[in-house]
């Protein structure tokens, strides 16, 4: 049976109208989609597509992964209304960066917060480092190195450079896993010790060094050296 057109629906259903009578957090993920995409297709209205996007790549997580090439090539997406999607989940980001900034970033749940949502959306392994003032402020996050798949592999130097440059008082220092799996490797624990005997040379605070994996049930999704007494 053909859906009905978003137009057709009775006015407090539809994403727009809802949104603007109760905001955003009355409204599902299809819905909120739906508003971005505007219009479906013969026989699917927008929700539909939106409905269809979540269920094809398994969650809203993994669906911001996507590129726009890959978003164009769906059914009842092209190129406009994917571009719009990769800068709605874009602007999140920011936003979450923007929020925490101004907060003293020293637990891995504030870095989990800071930089996993747009790690785990990425399918090579990067390594960054969050600089940070006396105060434990964000400086800025730099990008240090981009690995393979399956590994990062970054000198000591690579990631203390910033630090110098830019005075930085402490880093934490952050990669993703994008098989989701944050469990250490024997590498992630040599660079650890590596890096932690370079930062006491240089006399800059490694704070933390965190591993973004995915969350999952009974995991927070990343997994913190400082927290398992290692640093």
């Amino acid at each position: 049976m053909p859906q009905l057109k978003i137009r057709e629906m009775p006015q407090e259903e539809r994403p727009r109208e809802k949104l603007a009578a109760h905001g955003a957090s009355a409204l599902t993920d299809p819905e909120l989609i739906a508003i971005l995409l505007r219009t479906g297709v013969p026989g699917a209205n927008a929700i539909e597509v939106a409905r269809k996007l979540l269920n094809d790549y398994g969650s809203l997580g993994e669906l911001s992964r996507c590129t726009v090439d890959e978003l164009s090539r769906m059914r009842g997406v092209g190129f406009a209304k994917a571009v719009q999607l990769v800068a709605a989940f874009g602007l999140g980001q920011r936003l979450a960066r923007e929020t925490l900034s101004k907060q003293k970033i020293d637990s891995p749940e504030l870095v989990n917060e800071l930089v996993g949502p747009e790690m785990r959306r990425l399918r090579k392994e990067s390594l960054r480092v969050i600089l940070l003032d006396t105060r434990y402020h964000l400086i800025r996050v730099e990008e240090v190195s981009i690995g393979s798949v399956n590994e990062s592999i970054a000198h000591p130097r690579d990631v203390f450079r910033p630090a110098l440059v830019s005075s930085a008082y402490a880093v934490i220092v952050v990669h993703n896993h994008p098989s989701g799996d944050a469990s250490p490797s024997q590498t992630d624990h040599s660079l650890t010790r590596r890096l932690a005997e370079a930062a006491e040379l240089l006399q800059i605070k490694l704070l933390d060094h965190i591993i973004i994996g995915a969350p999952s049930e009974g995991s927070s999704g990343y997994f913190s050296f400082k927290e398992a007494g290692v640093l």
